[in-house]
């Protein structure tokens, strides 16, 4: 039971979470907004490569047990064919938007995915859920005092009729990427091109990031065959294609980079986001 004045620190603490710029009034009419500003905010929120002081710090720590459960159990969904990993980026780490994106731990965005998956493709539903994690919270009310959690499932089943995604099935055995070896066809570039990074518009996700779009660089090895990531995540039956490391000069990448001219950075990059810089 919560008080009148417990619900009402939550709302303000609540409205303090801003994701509008400072300039601009909630739900701006069209004439407040530019091209660049539309664009920032259709940025899938994951691509924070290049952005000035990303506020990503790097932590050597120890994972806690929930959170080793957590990638267990997103592992687990991915060979059950649930969901493909690049779904389950996206569900964890686009579609949650940027204020929980930098707001929320790793692997509570990956938890806030499995629930989300589950109850999209029907395997549970979204009151049904509700009820068993207020029955776990009930539980384990007065803390866990030593006890170990246990699921406890209403219910048990051989898993014979869930709908699994195709490449579940096609990877069986073989492995991803091995399931798509021969299928991209001849590559469209060798080792030692130049190219530049194709500037396509940006909606929903992608896996090739903002920093290099526009940008010339040089094939520094062909990886493996693939469905591109703008496919694969929605689990789309498309052809594959092939992904090419790619490596870029710096200095010549990121304004008022201070190192020296010889410094370069590589990347992965599906061919549809290449052309030929000859």
């Amino acid at each position: 039971m919560s008080t009148a004045a417990e619900r009402a620190a939550q709302l303000e603490l609540t409205s303090r979470l801003r994701s509008a710029y400072p300039e601009l009034p909630d739900a701006p009419t069209p004439d407040m907004l530019d091209p660049g500003r539309i664009k920032a905010y259709w940025k899938p929120v994951h691509d924070v490569g290049g952005e000035p002081d990303a506020p990503m710090k790097y932590e050597n720590k120890q994972y806690e047990e929930w959170e080793h459960m957590t990638y267990v159990m997103c592992e687990v969904l991915g060979w059950r064919g649930i969901w493909l990993s690049e779904e389950r980026r996206r569900i964890g780490n686009v579609d949650v938007g940027r204020a929980q994106y930098l707001g929320l731990p790793y692997y509570g965005r990956w938890l806030i995915a499995v629930a989300r998956v589950l109850v999209e493709k029907h395997h549970i539903g979204l009151s049904e859920l509700s009820e068993r994690m207020a029955e776990v919270k009930e539980r384990y009310a007065g803390g866990l005092d030593g006890r170990k959690p246990e699921a406890e499932p209403k219910s048990e089943g051989d898993g014979a009729g869930v709908k699994r995604n195709s490449h579940a099935e096609e990877a069986d055995g073989k492995g991803d990427p091995g399931c798509y070896a021969g299928q991209a066809g001849e590559a469209k570039f060798k080792v030692g091109d130049p190219v530049v990074v194709r500037e396509l518009p940006v909606i929903f996700y992608t896996r090739t990031p903002e920093y290099v779009r526009g940008a010339n660089g040089e094939i520094e090895a062909l990886a493996y065959e693939t469905p591109a990531a703008e496919d694969e995540t929605w689990d789309r039956e498309v052809k594959p294609e092939w992904m090419y490391v790619v490596k870029f000069n710096m200095a010549e990448l990121f304004y008022g980079y201070t190192g020296t001219a010889n410094d370069v950075i590589s990347t992965e990059i599906p061919e549809r986001w290449l052309e030929s810089a000859k």
